[in-house]
Protein backbone atom coordinates (compact mmCIF):
# COMPACT_ATOMS: atom_id res chain seq x y z
CA UNK A 1 0.00 0.00 0.00
CA UNK A 2 1.25 3.45 -0.88
CA UNK A 3 0.19 6.73 0.70
CA UNK A 4 1.48 10.05 -0.55
CA UNK A 5 2.01 13.01 1.74
CA UNK A 6 -0.88 15.46 2.09
CA UNK A 7 -0.90 18.09 -0.62
CA UNK A 8 -0.14 21.43 1.06
CA UNK A 9 -2.19 23.19 -1.59
CA UNK A 10 -5.35 21.38 -0.44
CA UNK A 11 -7.00 23.31 2.41
CA UNK A 12 -7.57 21.29 5.55
CA UNK A 13 -11.09 22.57 6.08
CA UNK A 14 -12.33 24.98 3.41
CA UNK A 15 -15.58 26.83 3.86
CA UNK A 16 -17.95 24.52 2.03
CA UNK A 17 -21.74 24.46 2.04
CA UNK A 18 -24.62 23.21 -0.07
CA UNK A 19 -24.05 25.98 -2.57
CA UNK A 20 -20.46 25.09 -3.44
CA UNK A 21 -19.62 21.56 -2.30
CA UNK A 22 -19.80 20.22 -5.86
CA UNK A 23 -17.68 23.03 -7.34
CA UNK A 24 -14.53 21.85 -9.10
CA UNK A 25 -12.22 23.41 -6.52
CA UNK A 26 -14.05 21.75 -3.62
CA UNK A 27 -14.90 18.21 -4.67
CA UNK A 28 -11.68 16.62 -3.41
CA UNK A 29 -12.42 17.79 0.12
CA UNK A 30 -16.20 17.43 0.06
CA UNK A 31 -16.23 13.90 -1.39
CA UNK A 32 -14.17 12.80 1.63
CA UNK A 33 -16.23 14.78 4.17
CA UNK A 34 -19.83 14.38 3.01
CA UNK A 35 -21.01 13.97 6.59
CA UNK A 36 -19.84 17.54 7.26
CA UNK A 37 -21.91 18.94 4.39
CA UNK A 38 -25.06 16.80 4.23
CA UNK A 39 -27.14 14.76 6.67
CA UNK A 40 -26.03 11.12 6.63
CA UNK A 41 -26.98 7.89 8.33
CA UNK A 42 -24.89 4.71 8.65
CA UNK A 43 -25.29 1.46 6.77
CA UNK A 44 -24.07 -0.89 9.47
CA UNK A 45 -21.37 -3.45 8.76
CA UNK A 46 -22.92 -5.63 11.45
CA UNK A 47 -20.97 -7.56 14.05
CA UNK A 48 -19.39 -10.27 11.91
CA UNK A 49 -15.67 -10.69 11.25
CA UNK A 50 -13.85 -8.52 8.74
CA UNK A 51 -12.95 -10.34 5.52
CA UNK A 52 -9.18 -10.04 5.45
CA UNK A 53 -7.56 -8.90 2.21
CA UNK A 54 -4.39 -10.82 1.37
CA UNK A 55 -1.75 -8.48 -0.05
CA UNK A 56 0.91 -9.22 -2.67
CA UNK A 57 1.82 -5.79 -4.02
CA UNK A 58 3.15 -5.54 -7.56
CA UNK A 59 4.42 -2.60 -9.57
CA UNK A 60 1.82 -2.36 -12.32
CA UNK A 61 2.38 1.26 -13.26
CA UNK A 62 4.34 0.43 -16.40
CA UNK A 63 1.60 -1.74 -17.94
CA UNK A 64 0.75 -0.23 -21.32
CA UNK A 65 -2.74 1.09 -21.94
CA UNK A 66 -3.83 0.92 -25.60
CA UNK A 67 -4.63 4.16 -27.35
CA UNK A 68 -8.15 5.53 -27.20
CA UNK A 69 -9.85 8.28 -29.16
CA UNK A 70 -8.65 10.60 -26.40
CA UNK A 71 -4.98 9.67 -26.05
CA UNK A 72 -2.11 7.71 -27.50
CA UNK A 73 -0.92 4.51 -25.89
CA UNK A 74 0.54 5.25 -22.49
CA UNK A 75 1.22 3.69 -19.10
CA UNK A 76 -1.21 2.89 -16.32
CA UNK A 77 0.76 5.28 -14.12
CA UNK A 78 0.13 8.10 -16.59
CA UNK A 79 -3.61 7.39 -16.62
CA UNK A 80 -3.82 7.34 -12.83
CA UNK A 81 -1.81 10.52 -12.36
CA UNK A 82 -3.70 12.44 -15.04
CA UNK A 83 -7.23 11.67 -13.80
CA UNK A 84 -7.53 13.29 -10.36
CA UNK A 85 -7.24 10.00 -8.51
CA UNK A 86 -7.91 9.98 -4.77
CA UNK A 87 -7.27 6.25 -4.35
CA UNK A 88 -7.19 3.09 -6.44
CA UNK A 89 -6.87 -0.63 -5.94
CA UNK A 90 -6.49 -3.80 -7.98
CA UNK A 91 -7.50 -7.25 -6.72
CA UNK A 92 -6.72 -10.51 -8.51
CA UNK A 93 -8.00 -13.85 -7.24
CA UNK A 94 -9.04 -12.09 -4.04
CA UNK A 95 -5.54 -10.70 -3.36
CA UNK A 96 -4.67 -7.01 -3.37
CA UNK A 97 -1.90 -6.40 -5.90
CA UNK A 98 -2.09 -2.59 -5.95
CA UNK A 99 -3.40 -0.14 -3.35
CA UNK A 100 -2.54 3.54 -3.45
CA UNK A 101 -3.82 6.73 -1.81
CA UNK A 102 -3.22 10.35 -2.78
CA UNK A 103 -3.31 13.67 -0.94
CA UNK A 104 -5.62 13.51 2.10
CA UNK A 105 -7.28 10.19 1.21
CA UNK A 106 -6.54 7.36 3.65
CA UNK A 107 -7.60 3.70 4.06
CA UNK A 108 -10.26 4.67 6.61
CA UNK A 109 -11.62 7.60 4.56
CA UNK A 110 -15.20 7.18 3.38
CA UNK A 111 -15.48 8.62 -0.11
CA UNK A 112 -18.66 9.58 -1.92
CA UNK A 113 -19.50 7.01 -4.62
CA UNK A 114 -21.96 9.11 -6.59
CA UNK A 115 -23.74 6.76 -9.04
CA UNK A 116 -21.71 3.71 -8.09
CA UNK A 117 -24.40 3.78 -5.38
CA UNK A 118 -26.85 2.61 -8.04
CA UNK A 119 -25.05 -0.72 -8.35
CA UNK A 120 -25.31 -1.30 -4.59
CA UNK A 121 -29.04 -0.61 -4.70
CA UNK A 122 -29.38 -2.86 -7.75
CA UNK A 123 -27.65 -5.64 -5.83
CA UNK A 124 -30.09 -5.24 -2.94
CA UNK A 125 -32.91 -5.61 -5.47
CA UNK A 126 -31.22 -8.76 -6.78
CA UNK A 127 -31.14 -10.28 -3.30
CA UNK A 128 -34.87 -9.56 -2.94
CA UNK A 129 -35.53 -11.16 -6.33
CA UNK A 130 -33.58 -14.24 -5.25
CA UNK A 131 -35.61 -14.46 -2.05
CA UNK A 132 -38.86 -14.37 -4.04
CA UNK A 133 -39.90 -11.03 -2.55
CA UNK A 134 -39.49 -8.91 -5.70
CA UNK A 135 -40.73 -9.77 -9.19
CA UNK A 136 -39.01 -7.65 -11.86
CA UNK A 137 -41.95 -8.14 -14.21
CA UNK A 138 -44.54 -6.68 -11.87
CA UNK A 139 -45.70 -3.09 -12.06
CA UNK A 140 -43.91 -0.56 -9.90
CA UNK A 141 -47.28 0.64 -8.62
CA UNK A 142 -48.01 -2.84 -7.23
CA UNK A 143 -45.27 -2.08 -4.71
CA UNK A 144 -45.50 1.73 -4.49
CA UNK A 145 -49.13 2.78 -5.07
CA UNK A 146 -48.12 6.36 -4.29
CA UNK A 147 -46.75 6.51 -7.86
CA UNK A 148 -50.06 5.58 -9.51
CA UNK A 149 -50.73 9.16 -10.61
CA UNK A 150 -47.16 9.76 -11.78
CA UNK A 151 -45.48 9.00 -15.06
CA UNK A 152 -44.42 5.65 -13.64
CA UNK A 153 -47.94 4.23 -13.96
CA UNK A 154 -47.64 1.20 -16.24
CA UNK A 155 -43.87 0.79 -15.81
CA UNK A 156 -42.40 -2.44 -14.45
CA UNK A 157 -39.51 -2.96 -12.08
CA UNK A 158 -37.52 -4.39 -14.99
CA UNK A 159 -37.92 -1.10 -16.83
CA UNK A 160 -36.23 0.87 -14.04
CA UNK A 161 -33.57 -1.76 -13.40
CA UNK A 162 -32.39 -1.26 -16.98
CA UNK A 163 -33.21 2.47 -17.35
CA UNK A 164 -35.92 1.80 -19.93
CA UNK A 165 -38.93 3.63 -18.57
CA UNK A 166 -40.45 6.45 -20.58
CA UNK A 167 -39.99 9.07 -17.86
CA UNK A 168 -39.03 12.65 -18.74
CA UNK A 169 -35.80 13.28 -16.83
CA UNK A 170 -32.76 15.22 -18.00
CA UNK A 171 -29.40 14.07 -16.65
CA UNK A 172 -27.60 17.25 -17.77
CA UNK A 173 -25.59 18.13 -14.67
CA UNK A 174 -24.55 21.49 -16.08
CA UNK A 175 -28.13 22.66 -16.70
CA UNK A 176 -29.47 24.23 -13.48
CA UNK A 177 -33.05 23.56 -14.63
CA UNK A 178 -32.56 19.87 -15.43
CA UNK A 179 -34.44 17.28 -13.41
CA UNK A 180 -31.21 15.88 -12.03
CA UNK A 181 -30.52 19.29 -10.49
CA UNK A 182 -34.14 19.66 -9.37
CA UNK A 183 -33.94 16.43 -7.44
CA UNK A 184 -30.83 17.67 -5.65
CA UNK A 185 -32.64 20.85 -4.65
CA UNK A 186 -35.69 18.88 -3.56
CA UNK A 187 -33.72 16.70 -1.16
CA UNK A 188 -31.41 19.42 0.12
CA UNK A 189 -28.21 18.50 -1.73
CA UNK A 190 -28.09 22.08 -2.96
CA UNK A 191 -29.85 25.29 -2.04
CA UNK A 192 -33.38 25.33 -3.39
CA UNK A 193 -35.11 28.00 -5.43
CA UNK A 194 -38.72 29.15 -4.99
CA UNK A 195 -39.65 26.90 -7.92
CA UNK A 196 -38.00 23.83 -6.38
CA UNK A 197 -38.87 24.01 -2.71
CA UNK A 198 -37.43 21.22 -0.55
CA UNK A 199 -40.02 18.47 -0.82
CA UNK A 200 -38.07 15.29 -0.11
CA UNK A 201 -37.25 12.33 -2.33
CA UNK A 202 -40.61 10.57 -2.31
CA UNK A 203 -42.70 13.64 -3.11
CA UNK A 204 -40.36 14.64 -5.93
CA UNK A 205 -40.70 11.22 -7.57
CA UNK A 206 -44.49 11.53 -7.61
CA UNK A 207 -44.19 14.68 -9.75
CA UNK A 208 -42.33 13.05 -12.65
CA UNK A 209 -44.15 12.67 -15.96
CA UNK A 210 -43.79 10.22 -18.83
CA UNK A 211 -42.67 11.35 -22.27
CA UNK A 212 -42.87 8.00 -24.10
CA UNK A 213 -44.01 4.42 -23.66
CA UNK A 214 -42.28 2.35 -21.03
CA UNK A 215 -39.99 -0.48 -22.11
CA UNK A 216 -38.44 1.32 -25.06
CA UNK A 217 -34.84 2.36 -25.54
CA UNK A 218 -32.29 2.83 -22.80
CA UNK A 219 -31.88 6.33 -21.39
CA UNK A 220 -29.84 7.04 -18.29
CA UNK A 221 -32.02 8.55 -15.54
CA UNK A 222 -30.94 8.75 -11.91
CA UNK A 223 -34.57 8.82 -10.76
CA UNK A 224 -34.97 5.18 -11.84
CA UNK A 225 -32.70 4.08 -8.99
CA UNK A 226 -34.54 6.27 -6.52
CA UNK A 227 -37.80 4.58 -7.49
CA UNK A 228 -36.09 1.19 -7.26
CA UNK A 229 -34.91 2.02 -3.75
CA UNK A 230 -38.44 3.01 -2.78
CA UNK A 231 -39.75 -0.30 -4.15
CA UNK A 232 -37.18 -2.22 -2.09
CA UNK A 233 -38.07 -0.30 1.06
CA UNK A 234 -41.77 -0.99 0.56
CA UNK A 235 -41.15 -4.72 0.12
CA UNK A 236 -38.88 -4.98 3.15
CA UNK A 237 -40.85 -2.63 5.37
CA UNK A 238 -37.65 -0.92 6.44
CA UNK A 239 -35.30 1.85 5.34
CA UNK A 240 -32.68 1.22 2.69
CA UNK A 241 -30.04 1.84 5.34
CA UNK A 242 -31.35 -1.06 7.43
CA UNK A 243 -32.16 -3.24 4.43
CA UNK A 244 -28.78 -2.81 2.74
CA UNK A 245 -27.00 -3.56 5.99
CA UNK A 246 -29.04 -6.72 6.51
CA UNK A 247 -28.85 -8.27 3.04
CA UNK A 248 -25.56 -6.88 1.70
CA UNK A 249 -23.17 -4.77 3.76
CA UNK A 250 -23.09 -7.02 6.83
CA UNK A 251 -22.40 -10.05 4.61
CA UNK A 252 -19.32 -8.97 2.64
CA UNK A 253 -16.91 -8.67 5.57
CA UNK A 254 -16.74 -4.88 5.41
CA UNK A 255 -14.29 -3.12 7.73
CA UNK A 256 -16.46 -0.07 8.33
CA UNK A 257 -20.03 1.08 8.24
CA UNK A 258 -20.94 2.77 4.98
CA UNK A 259 -22.77 6.10 5.01
CA UNK A 260 -25.68 7.32 2.92
CA UNK A 261 -26.65 10.95 2.49
CA UNK A 262 -30.34 11.56 3.15
CA UNK A 263 -33.06 14.07 2.51
CA UNK A 264 -34.66 16.12 5.28
CA UNK A 265 -36.88 13.17 6.20
CA UNK A 266 -34.10 10.62 6.51
CA UNK A 267 -34.76 8.99 3.12
CA UNK A 268 -31.54 7.93 1.42
CA UNK A 269 -30.24 9.41 -1.82
CA UNK A 270 -30.28 6.00 -3.45
CA UNK A 271 -28.93 7.07 -6.82
CA UNK A 272 -25.70 8.67 -5.61
CA UNK A 273 -25.41 9.19 -1.86
CA UNK A 274 -23.47 6.20 -0.54
CA UNK A 275 -19.96 6.61 0.92
CA UNK A 276 -17.47 3.79 1.56
CA UNK A 277 -13.78 3.17 1.98
CA UNK A 278 -11.71 1.99 -0.96
CA UNK A 279 -11.18 -1.45 0.57
CA UNK A 280 -14.84 -2.04 1.33
CA UNK A 281 -15.80 -1.01 -2.19
CA UNK A 282 -13.32 -3.58 -3.48
CA UNK A 283 -15.00 -6.19 -1.28
CA UNK A 284 -18.31 -5.31 -2.92
CA UNK A 285 -16.74 -5.52 -6.38
CA UNK A 286 -15.25 -8.93 -5.60
CA UNK A 287 -18.73 -10.23 -4.90
CA UNK A 288 -19.70 -9.55 -8.51
CA UNK A 289 -16.49 -10.89 -10.01
CA UNK A 290 -17.01 -14.11 -8.06
CA UNK A 291 -20.57 -15.09 -9.06
CA UNK A 292 -22.14 -13.47 -6.02
CA UNK A 293 -19.91 -15.10 -3.40
CA UNK A 294 -18.24 -12.67 -1.01
CA UNK A 295 -14.77 -12.86 0.51
CA UNK A 296 -16.44 -14.41 3.56
CA UNK A 297 -17.44 -17.38 1.39
CA UNK A 298 -21.14 -16.56 1.64
CA UNK A 299 -23.44 -16.57 -1.38
CA UNK A 300 -24.70 -13.01 -0.99
CA UNK A 301 -26.12 -12.21 -4.43
CA UNK A 302 -27.94 -15.10 -6.11
CA UNK A 303 -26.00 -16.84 -8.87
CA UNK A 304 -29.07 -16.54 -11.08
CA UNK A 305 -29.11 -12.77 -10.58
CA UNK A 306 -25.43 -12.43 -11.44
CA UNK A 307 -26.03 -14.55 -14.54
CA UNK A 308 -28.98 -12.38 -15.55
CA UNK A 309 -26.85 -9.27 -15.09
CA UNK A 310 -24.08 -10.68 -17.29
CA UNK A 311 -26.33 -11.83 -20.13
CA UNK A 312 -29.27 -9.43 -20.25
CA UNK A 313 -32.33 -9.98 -22.43
CA UNK A 314 -32.38 -10.52 -26.18
CA UNK A 315 -32.96 -6.81 -26.79
CA UNK A 316 -30.86 -5.27 -24.00
CA UNK A 317 -27.88 -4.36 -26.16
CA UNK A 318 -30.06 -3.08 -28.98
CA UNK A 319 -32.02 -0.89 -26.56
CA UNK A 320 -28.70 0.52 -25.34
CA UNK A 321 -27.53 1.17 -28.91
CA UNK A 322 -30.79 2.92 -29.82
CA UNK A 323 -30.79 5.25 -26.81
CA UNK A 324 -30.57 9.04 -27.20
CA UNK A 325 -27.38 9.41 -25.18
CA UNK A 326 -23.97 9.89 -26.81
CA UNK A 327 -23.06 6.21 -26.98
CA UNK A 328 -19.32 5.77 -26.55
CA UNK A 329 -19.74 2.09 -25.65
CA UNK A 330 -20.77 0.54 -28.99
CA UNK A 331 -22.00 -3.01 -28.53
CA UNK A 332 -22.37 -2.47 -24.79
CA UNK A 333 -25.41 -2.57 -22.55
CA UNK A 334 -26.88 -1.43 -19.24
CA UNK A 335 -28.35 -4.16 -17.04
CA UNK A 336 -29.48 -4.27 -13.42
CA UNK A 337 -27.75 -0.94 -12.65
CA UNK A 338 -24.39 -1.98 -14.12
CA UNK A 339 -22.59 -0.92 -17.32
CA UNK A 340 -21.13 -3.30 -19.90
CA UNK A 341 -18.71 -1.28 -22.05
CA UNK A 342 -17.60 -3.94 -24.52
CA UNK A 343 -19.39 -6.30 -26.91
CA UNK A 344 -18.83 -10.00 -26.31
CA UNK A 345 -17.24 -9.38 -22.90
CA UNK A 346 -18.38 -9.98 -19.35
CA UNK A 347 -16.22 -7.15 -18.00
CA UNK A 348 -18.61 -4.70 -16.42
CA UNK A 349 -18.64 -1.48 -14.44
CA UNK A 350 -20.22 0.50 -11.65
CA UNK A 351 -19.78 4.17 -12.54
CA UNK A 352 -20.27 7.50 -10.80
CA UNK A 353 -19.73 11.07 -11.92
CA UNK A 354 -16.48 12.84 -11.08
CA UNK A 355 -14.56 9.61 -11.67
CA UNK A 356 -15.89 6.86 -9.39
CA UNK A 357 -15.51 3.35 -10.79
CA UNK A 358 -15.52 -0.36 -10.06
CA UNK A 359 -14.25 -2.54 -12.93
CA UNK A 360 -15.19 -6.23 -12.56
CA UNK A 361 -13.96 -9.01 -14.82
CA UNK A 362 -15.24 -12.43 -13.71
CA UNK A 363 -13.25 -14.29 -16.37
CA UNK A 364 -10.01 -12.90 -14.97
CA UNK A 365 -11.24 -12.91 -11.33
CA UNK A 366 -10.18 -9.28 -11.34
CA UNK A 367 -11.49 -6.16 -9.62
CA UNK A 368 -10.27 -2.60 -10.13
CA UNK A 369 -11.54 0.30 -8.02
CA UNK A 370 -10.87 3.99 -8.51
CA UNK A 371 -12.13 6.93 -6.44
CA UNK A 372 -11.56 10.36 -7.94
CA UNK A 373 -12.25 14.08 -7.82
CA UNK A 374 -12.66 15.14 -11.43
CA UNK A 375 -13.48 18.81 -11.76
CA UNK A 376 -16.26 18.06 -14.26
CA UNK A 377 -19.10 15.63 -13.54
CA UNK A 378 -18.48 13.83 -16.82
CA UNK A 379 -15.13 13.68 -18.57
CA UNK A 380 -14.80 11.11 -21.33
CA UNK A 381 -11.10 11.92 -21.76
CA UNK A 382 -10.51 10.56 -18.25
CA UNK A 383 -13.19 7.87 -18.15
CA UNK A 384 -12.28 5.79 -21.18
CA UNK A 385 -8.52 5.64 -20.61
CA UNK A 386 -9.31 4.46 -17.06
CA UNK A 387 -11.55 1.69 -18.38
CA UNK A 388 -8.83 0.66 -20.83
CA UNK A 389 -6.23 0.79 -18.06
CA UNK A 390 -8.17 -1.67 -15.92
CA UNK A 391 -8.80 -3.83 -18.97
CA UNK A 392 -5.06 -3.91 -19.68
CA UNK A 393 -4.31 -4.70 -16.04
CA UNK A 394 -6.81 -7.57 -16.03
CA UNK A 395 -4.99 -9.08 -18.99
CA UNK A 396 -1.55 -8.43 -17.50
CA UNK A 397 -2.15 -10.04 -14.10
CA UNK A 398 -3.96 -12.99 -15.67
CA UNK A 399 -1.26 -13.73 -18.26
CA UNK A 400 0.69 -16.95 -17.69
CA UNK A 401 4.15 -16.52 -16.25
CA UNK A 402 6.86 -17.43 -18.74
CA UNK A 403 10.02 -18.97 -17.27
Amino acid sequence: MTETSPDPTVPAAPVIDKDNWQDADNVRWSFQHVDQVLPTTPISRGTGPVAQLPVDLQDLGSVEVPKTEFSAARSVRSVIEDSDTDAWMVMHNGTVVTEEYFSTMRPDTEHLLMSVSKSLVGTVAGVLVGAGDLDPNRLITDYVPELASSGYAGATVRHILDMRSGIKFSENYLDPKSEVRQIEESIGWSESTPESRPKGMYEFLTTLEAKSEHGGVYEYRSCETDVLGWVCEKIAGESMQTLMSRVLWSRIGAERDALIATDQYGVGMFDGGINTTLRDLARFGYLHANRGVSLTGEQVAPTSWIGDTLTGDVDTRQAFADGPDDNRMPGGMYRNQFWFPFPDSHAFLALGIHGQMIYMNPGANFVGVKLSSWGLPQDAAKLFPTIRAFDALAKAVSAPVVD
